[in-house]
């Protein structure tokens, strides 16, 4: 893995063996405020939020959620789910690791909740989602998980079923992906969805909105 400049100035990680990046290429932060922060987090309305996020990766996002925690004063419990974690010397490299909350996320053990802040927990699985048992509920759910040519099998009506189960009535996912056959995915498993504009760089993203129970 190459730790990699984007277009604003943060890092984001290539994978050469996928030809891969972490994040969009026209600006890391921007991507991760815009699509999974302004779009995702920002949009829950609770005073205590459930976040689960699908590819943990640098772990930006869960900054950027740590964050909106501190200047909000919401309180959010937050999942991540990641089978291949990045190694100390990478995550080091990184041109945001040296915030205080950043470095203290990664240096929380996994598999346990880890209060990082009097707003903020986070439990860091590890683990592949595909074949992990989820028995939580979420408010919000970050979809981050590599895009659906370098990773199908995560894109599909079945993937998003179950996170459909584990959402409560009102949860909102995002993702920067905005292709047909993932927002049909989304729609088939019972998610309402809506396209919106994209981080720069992109056209549009999506966010779905679990508007009531459904059993498939």
């Amino acid at each position: 893995m190459l730790i990699k400049k984007t277009l604003d100035g943060s890092h984001t990680i290539y994978v050469p063996a996928i030809d891969e990046h972490y994040h969009s290429v026209n600006g890391a932060m921007q991507e991760s405020r815009h699509v999974f922060i302004d779009a995702g987090l920002k949009a829950c309305k609770k005073s205590e939020i459930r976040v689960f996020e699908v590819g943990f990766g640098t772990g930006l996002n869960a900054k950027l959620a740590l964050l909106e925690a501190e200047q909000s004063g919401k309180k959010i419990n937050y999942t991540a789910i990641e089978l291949y974690p990045l190694t100390e010397n990478e995550i080091a490299q990184l041109n945001y690791s040296e915030h205080t909350g950043f470095r203290a996320i990664h240096a929380a053990s996994w598999n346990i909740d880890v209060k990082i802040s009097p707003h903020f927990v986070i439990k860091k699985i590890l683990a592949d989602f595909t074949a992990f048992d989820l028995q939580e509920k979420y408010d919000v759910i970050f979809f981050d998980a590599f895009s659906p040519e370098k990773q199908p099998g995560m894109w599909t009506e079945n993937i998003f079923l179950r996170l459909y189960e584990h959402c409560n009535t009102g949860a909102i996912l995002t993702t920067y992906c905005a292709k047909g056959k993932v927002r049909r995915a989304m729609q088939a498993a019972g998610f309402a969805v809506e396209r919106l504009p994209g981080p720069p760089g992109k056209r549009e993203m999506l966010r779905a909105i679990k508007l009531q129970q459904y059993n498939k």
